[in-house]
């Protein structure tokens, strides 16, 4: 029974699945498109939007505490800084406008021929 399981796990740690993400978000940061599991890309935009939440939130204020505040919450969920530079300076200007649904997840028709996995790309919208 699936009672009070909440998120897919991988079949990792929880260590583990925060570096999975991680690094599937800062990829995904960088490129602005990835090709993933169809599952991995499900699960990797809830932290996507959050990270994007928080570039919008710096990107709307005028305080410099608070830009460097959500600067160094980014930091602690992507420590990567060239990552977060692009996603402060590119990504959270370019979303202001727009109130949720960064990113879009397109299933691929083929799967992966080593193993038969579902494919999806992960991409920013826009």
């Amino acid at each position: 029974m699936r009672h009070r399981v909440k998120k897919k796990h991988f079949d990792r740690t929880k260590e583990q699945r925060k570096a999975l993400f991680r690094s599937l978000a800062r990829a995904l940061i960088l490129e602005e498109r990835i090709t993933t599991g169809a599952e991995k890309a499900k699960a990797l935009r809830p932290f996507i939007e959050k990270l994007v939440n928080l570039a919008k939130e710096a990107h709307a204020t005028d305080d410099n505490v608070k830009k460097l505040h959500y600067r160094r919450q980014a930091l602690s969920l992507l420590p990567d800084k060239e990552a977060v530079a692009k996603l402060f300076e590119d990504l959270g200007p370019r979303f202001a406008d727009r109130t949720g649904g960064y990113v879009r997840v397109v299933k691929l028709p083929n799967p992966r021929r080593g193993d038969g996995a579902e494919l999806a790309i992960i991409e920013f919208v826009e």
